[in-house]
């Protein structure tokens, strides 16, 4: 059976995380598993207005959560108001065991049912003075891009949908089905939740402004013992300022952020072929196997092997 995601719209609806998540566990063509069902509901169906100033027809309301295996609570306007009968549907589902993902001001119900206490949250930075008076047992957090509690998962930016979505694929079906759904989707490569919702803007000078060029790159040449330097000096720049620009930009160090996406490269290998460890190992950059060996254990607390038994 396919897992169920249903996501809830507001009276008022933003669109782009709707039609995202719609993009990421809907239909890929005859090359791609389904895993996914994907449908919309609202607390009263009928048209909904939407910020692109036209209407949707939404069939389902709330008994749609009885078979929802995922609720995403998809940017709802501000300010929200949880009605009694929603608060306690959507309580009753999570309980059964239905996992919510809510984004932007969609944060505001599983704090107001209390799913959020003594959790970090992530949240747009517009909001967490609100959330900090309103939900003072929840910890909002406006500097990364999601927190994935397994059960609760928030996201502050609606720009984030696509990201918190694939990061829910790679979760029950590995990092080779996610990259592969990412890549038909032209989505920049995986962001990981510690990343910054609003990076810095590039300062004047030879900064690049965007870093997409290099990031290609580096990806197409993941089997090269690249370094800082290398990359640094593709950018045409000091190592000491592309590290401080690249973290400015993205919100991790690009030490970190290359070891990642070989980690990436590496757990999609593992999934979809029988070459061994030592060749993988190569093949993402890391030269031999007992460095991926370490690596991926100190990244996922799993040894490769154990990995490929549980997704292959």
């Amino acid at each position: 059976m396919k897992h169920r995601v249903v996501a809830l719209l507001s009276s008022l609806q933003e669109m782009y995380p709707v039609t995202s998540a719609s993009a990421v566990f809907g239909y890929h063509g005859p090359d791609i598993p389904e895993h996914y069902d994907f449908t919309l509901c609202a607390e009263h169906p009928g048209p909904i207005r939407t910020t692109m100033g036209v209407d949707i027809i939404v069939e389902r309301g709330l008994e749609a959560l009885a078979e929802a295996d995922t609720l995403l609570i998809a940017g709802w306007s501000s300010p929200v108001t949880v009605s009694p009968g929603l608060g306690a549907e959507v309580a009753a589902a999570h309980a059964r065991g239905m996992r919510i993902m809510a984004i932007a001001c969609g944060i505001y119900v599983p704090a107001s049912l209390g799913l959020l206490d003594g959790r970090t949250a992530a949240a747009h930075w517009e909001l967490t003075a609100d959330l900090a008076v309103r939900f003072p047992r929840i910890r909002p957090d406006a500097s990364v891009l999601y927190v994935d509690h397994g059960d609760v998962a928030t996201a502050g930016a609606t720009a984030t949908t696509i990201d918190l979505c694939l990061n829910q694929v790679r979760r029950e079906h590995g990092a080779a089905l996610a990259m592969r759904i990412g890549r038909q989707l032209s989505a920049a490569p995986h962001r990981e939740g510690c990343q910054r919702q609003y990076p810095e803007l590039p300062t004047t000078g030879p900064v690049p402004d965007s870093l997409a060029p290099l990031l290609d790159w580096i990806t197409a040449n993941l089997d090269r013992p690249l370094t800082v330097e290398d990359m640094a000096t593709r950018s045409g720049l000091s190592c000491r300022t592309f590290s401080r620009h690249f973290t400015d930009q993205l919100g991790i160090s690009p030490g970190r952020w290359l070891l990642d996406r070989r980690l990436a490269r590496a757990r999609a290998l593992l999934e979809e072929t029988d070459l061994s460890v030592e060749t993988i190992a190569q093949r993402v950059g890391l030269s031999s196997a007992v460095n991926l060996r370490r690596r991926f254990h100190n990244a996922l607390n799993t040894t490769p092997a154990a990995y490929r038994r549980s997704f292959r």
